[in-house]
């Protein structure tokens, strides 16, 4: 058997292990273990798996990953996500589909300070979920724009989603983090825009019938946003003017959370305690897949596979952007099987040697494969976002949720190609950073 077939194999291998319901870190680290094990022999196996994992488990550049995990918790103990639902709300309330527009808006300022994409949806769900059933808002609107919104805490800074791919692609991460700041608002934009769409188009997704809010209560609902906007800028100016690295910004921001929740008398033992317990859960998951995603890595490299595919992509006569839009669409195709943290993860080895070859900038493609990541997380059957609202919203059916995240999904392919078309949208903020 060549080594390419053996390549094949193996990555054939793994799927079957994780339609089996084996963890995707265990089912890449066995994988990868076998592949390596099968090219060369039991030293080199085993060597391969203890090296990678001390490197893997000993990289200052992870640090950061527990930091944003910690910041994201402690975000939720202090009730920001509240408050900033509160404020868009009132800015927003009398327009069509105000409330929905308002839970994207209150997802968007809370991302800014929460890199985890489940806490984003948890959070907001359970605070904007009860004034739309309220006000007699569609379940499918309601609950699709949750979903939605709450996947911007992958996209928007500071995000693990640009800390992986850091990592596996070997970027600066404080440059990507910025890069994803344009894209993510111009995100929410679109959102918000096609929520005003479809509402115009069917008025019965949000009847208007809540009270007019004066321009007074209005400015004065502001004040509510002072922490977002310090955390954000002790965090990612920070970074943007390079004063700090993105894991002492991790360090600021979850130290600026944690005396922000202890001032507001929200912080007490039990939560500050369950809160640690959920970032060393998160972390350990995380490191495990990154782990068994490098393993994998290595058994790909000597299988040759992406040497292989390379020099088919060099054979092919088309456009570079023919074969990005073929990898849009794998990625769409993957997202409906995947978890969105696991797909980045397993078809890095593979894609970023062709983007690099198609002569791509990796940052820019970071952006763009950051916002396939957001997709996969509201495409059915696999739909993490979907699967944390539902949690939330016990007695809405995952079909309507679903088909209300629908326009959301077009939105988020139309801002994939603006950010193709117009690269300057990622690229402009890293470009001036020191």
């Amino acid at each position: 058997m060549s080594p390419f077939v053996t390549g094949l194999v193996g990555t054939a291998l793994m799927f079957v292990l994780i339609f089996l319901k084996m963890p995707i870190s265990f089912s890449m680290l066995i994988t990868g273990f076998l592949g390596i094990l099968f090219l060369t022999n039991v030293e080199a196996a085993l060597g391969s798996v203890a090296l990678t994992l001390y490197r893997c488990f000993s990289d200052y550049a992870l640090t950061v990953v527990p930091l944003f995990v910690l910041m994201g918790a402690l975000a939720n103990v202090s009730g920001i996500s509240g408050e900033t639902f509160q404020v868009a709300e009132k800015w927003l309330r009398r327009l069509p589909g105000g409330l929905a527009m308002a839970t994207i808006a209150g997802c968007a300022a809370f991302a800014s300070i929460c890199g985890s994409n489940i806490a984003t949806v948890a959070t907001l769900g359970s605070v904007a979920l009860p004034e739309m059933k309220k006000a007699r808002y569609a379940d499918s609107l309601a609950t699709g724009s949750v979903a939605a919104g709450g996947t911007l805490g992958f996209l928007i800074p500071p995000s693990i989603g640009f800390v992986i791919y850091a990592l596996l692609t070997e970027q600066s991460v404080g440059r990507l983090l910025i890069a994803g700041f344009f894209p993510g608002l111009l995100l929410a934009v679109l959102w918000m825009g096609s929520i005003i769409v479809s509402v115009r188009l069917n008025p019965g997704l949000a009847p208007v019938s809540l009270a007019r809010v004066s321009w007074k209560e209005r400015l004065y609902a502001l004040r509510n946003l002072w922490a977002v906007i310090l955390i954000f800028i002790l965090v990612m100016g920070g970074i943007y003017l390079g004063m700090v690295t993105p894991t002492e910004a991790g360090a600021v921001g979850a130290v600026g959370l944690f005396l922000i929740a202890l001032s507001k008398r929200r912080l007490t033992f039990h939560n500050f305690v369950d809160s640690l317990k959920e970032t060393s859960r998160v972390t350990i998951m995380l490191f495990l897949i990154i782990a068994g995603a490098l393993i994998f890595s290595y058994f790909l490299s000597l299988a040759q596979v992406p040497t292989v595919l390379l020099g088919w992509i060099a054979d092919l006569e088309v456009s570079r952007y023919v074969i990005l839009a073929l990898i849009i669409f794998i990625y769409l195709l993957l997202g409906c099987i995947m978890d969105a943290g696991a797909m980045l993860i397993l078809t890095m080895p593979i894609v970023y040697p062709i983007i690099r070859t198609c002569g791509f900038d990796p940052i820019w493609f970071g952006v763009i494969c950051v916002i396939m990541m957001n997709a996969a997380m509201i495409t059915p059957p696999v739909g993490v976002a979907v699967y944390v609202t539902t949690g939330v919203a016990k007695n809405v059916p995952m079909s309507t949720i679903f088909r209300g995240a629908l326009p959301f999904l077009i939105a988020m392919v139309l801002v994939s190609a603006i950010v193709t078309v117009f690269p300057q949208v990622a690229l402009f903020l890293p470009n001036f950073m020191r």
